[in-house]
């Protein structure tokens, strides 16, 4: 039964072709994949969707990372195919942690600023502490106060506690 609906999950897959079309943009800092590189990365993106228990419609979160972190200083092509599947999984992950209460664009867009600022490129730190903050913050159902700016959701650690 299982396999049956595994095999009707909308995965949220773009084209290899559509994904190819990214090189065109990530090129431009030095980034690209190559056709082998895409279709692992769309076998990544489909095992976080299951695994986080989601259905996507549409293209999924793929290429929208793609395009929003190829102009970060912490990814060059030596890591570019790997932070990609790490960031894959992230989304999936915090996407069902935040119990949908921020929409993908929302979600991608503080991941990569955290990724750039707060973390300094770190993936661990990304998603041990970031992540984990912000879906804190919305599970505790402060989406009517939620500040206008993610980067003030406040710790749980008291002033100067490190």
């Amino acid at each position: 039964m299982d396999e049956l609906f595994n095999n009707l999950i909308p995965v949220g897959e773009h084209s290899i072709e559509t994904l190819a079309e990214c090189n065109a943009v990530t090129g431009q800092f030095g980034l690209s994949l190559t056709e082998k590189q895409l279709r692992v990365l769309q076998t990544r993106q489909r095992e976080a969707i299951m695994a986080s228990g989601r259905v996507e419609f549409g293209g999924g979160a793929l290429k929208a990372l793609v395009e929003a972190f190829c102009e970060s200083p912490y990814i060059s092509q030596y890591n570019y195919e790997e932070t990609m599947s790490e960031l894959l999984d992230m989304f999936y992950y915090f996407k069902t942690e935040s119990e949908d209460r921020l929409s993908d664009d929302e979600l991608i867009q503080f991941m990569r600023r955290h990724f750039d600022t707060t973390c300094q490129g770190s993936l661990e730190y990304l998603a041990s502490t970031t992540l984990e903050d912000l879906c804190r913050y919305t599970r505790g159902g402060y989406e009517s106060n939620e500040p206008d700016d993610p980067d003030e959701i406040p710790d749980d650690e008291p002033d100067g506690a490190y």
